[in-house]
């Protein structure tokens, strides 16, 4: 069933946000909704769609989207790192164990685009402590993929860039377990790189969390989906790379490229989202879905909150 033909019934049937009945109010992020309940936590991806940090409305079924997406990734990367899904009770909730996140959220780069072309632009080359090449190009390919930490914003607030030695010297994250999760967001994009390329895409960059159980280390909230991570069509790289030409985008850069040409980058207020964009924005993200999970994303016929309900009843997680 094709979304464009759902048009006026989709716009009305998204997940804001989550109020469940019986447990504590949860923890609001930009995108999820999480629910403590007591030795793990429900985690609700909404349809909340967010940009610069800022949060914009919503868009038709990407919650359930983007836990199709990372979930399928979950269980492709375990023999990689273990990671916290125990259960998926709803196509937008997972059940996952309690553990403590990192303060550090891991962004691995293969490609100059995005935040960091930005600054590169303007003559930045030192960023992230890291120096990049001079006369590189807009979406060229770095020679091996870098790391450009951040701290961990909370909604409302912004990332702010890290350096190598920063995660270290503000005791972010210890010297010994720090070199451990660079290797491993290495491995996973790696992987990432491998499987994507498999179904004709490029994963140019993406974000990964972690979180500890004692010593133990897990990777936590998503993976390698459109709202943390970047994707090209691999076959029209090459040819729109040489001739200047902006790439194919699969993933929610395409809110920011259209937040940018109305020129909002999260200061003042942000343009309000059209019909057309959310509706295009949720079509982008349901192909991505059937391209990299093989599974077709099952359009609403009633409120999924509503459905959400019922199914976390009928699993017994509320």
């Amino acid at each position: 069933m094709n979304a464009k033909t759902l048009s006026k019934e989709l716009l009305g049937k998204t997940i804001q946000q989550t109020k469940l009945p019986g447990v504590t109010a949860p923890t609001r992020g930009k995108v999820r909704d999480i629910y403590d309940l007591g030795d793990r936590l429900l985690q609700i991806t909404t349809d909340r769609i967010s940009a610069f940090d800022v949060v914009l409305g919503t868009i038709p079924c990407k919650g359930q989207v983007l836990n199709a997406i990372a979930n399928h990734w979950f269980g492709l990367t375990k023999n990689l790192v273990e990671n916290h899904l125990l259960a998926i009770p709803d196509p937008c909730a997972i059940v996952v164990r309690k553990l403590s996140p990192l303060p550090v959220e891991v962004v691995v780069r293969r490609y100059l685009t995005g935040s960091l072309w930005r600054e590169y632009e303007k003559g930045v080359y030192d960023i992230y402590g890291l120096t990049l090449p001079a006369g590189m190009r807009q979406d060229e390919r770095f020679v091996e993929p870098i790391i450009t930490p951040t701290t961990k914003a909370e909604q409302g607030e912004h990332d702010a860039p890290l350096t190598d030695r920063e995660v270290v010297s503000k005791n972010l994250v210890d010297v010994d377990l720090w070199t451990q999760v660079k290797k491993v967001a290495l491995d996973l994009f790696a992987y990432g790189e491998q499987e994507a390329a498999r179904n004709g895409l490029i994963l140019v960059d993406t974000k990964y969390e972690f979180g500890l159980d004692k010593d133990k280390l897990y990777l936590i909230d998503e993976v390698h989906t459109p709202d943390s991570s970047r994707y090209w069509e691999q076959s029209m790289y090459r040819e729109r790379f040489e001739q200047g030409a902006a790439q194919k985008m699969l993933d929610k850069e395409n809110i920011r490229q259209w937040l940018l040409q109305r020129g909002f980058s999260g200061q003042g207020p942000a343009p309000e989202l059209t019909d057309e964009v959310r509706l295009e924005l949720s079509q982008t993200y349901m192909n991505l879905q059937k391209r990299l999970t093989g599974s077709e994303t099952e359009i609403p016929t009633n409120d999924p909150h509503e459905r959400l309900v019922e199914n976390l009843r009928k699993s017994k997680v509320l």
